[in-house]
């Protein structure tokens, strides 16, 4: 259920231009999603949802730059990803296997995300190594990777 919340919080700032939390909550009673501000606070900040001005000056939600610093180049991640195969768990460990040469860029469009549940990850020619935060469970690194990147929700 969270990870849907998540997607759902992603669209909706994407398609709207979203100014309080109440208007975003309304939004998400609209798609049947019924919680209170306290939760979306923290949902706001597990997706590191930034308040900034518009064009208008208007103060508005929307999603941190995938890249995190304006001096790397811009890659969208559903290219970055397209040498994504597989991801299988050891305890909590993840193992990410990839196209042969496709690791590196992986990983760095992983690490740039920031996701809480992952401190890293280590990347090979092929494999990459997820290193999870303490506490963090495999459904957890799944359900953030699923969030972050909706393009792998099918390859989890």
């Amino acid at each position: 259920m969270k990870t849907q919340r998540l997607i759902a919080i992603k669209k909706i700032i994407q398609l709207h231009k979203i100014a309080s939390q109440e208007e975003l909550l309304e939004k998400l009673k609209k798609k049947g999603f019924d919680y209170t501000q306290a939760t979306l606070s923290r949902d706001l900040k597990t997706l590191r949802i930034i308040k900034h001005p518009d064009e208008e000056g208007n103060y508005v939600y929307s999603l941190r730059d995938i890249m995190g610093s304006e001096k790397r180049p811009k890659v969208k991640p559903a290219i970055a990803l397209n040498g994504f195969i597989s991801i299988a768990f050891s305890n909590n460990l993840g193992v990410i296997k990839t196209i042969s040469g496709h690791a590196a860029v992986i990983a760095s469009t992983i690490d740039s995300v920031k996701i809480y549940e992952i401190i890293g990850t280590v990347a090979g020619d092929d494999t990459i190594i997820i290193v999870p935060r303490e506490g963090a469970k495999k459904v957890d690194i799944a359900n953030a990777l699923k969030v972050n990147f909706p393009e792998l929700k099918d390859k989890l």
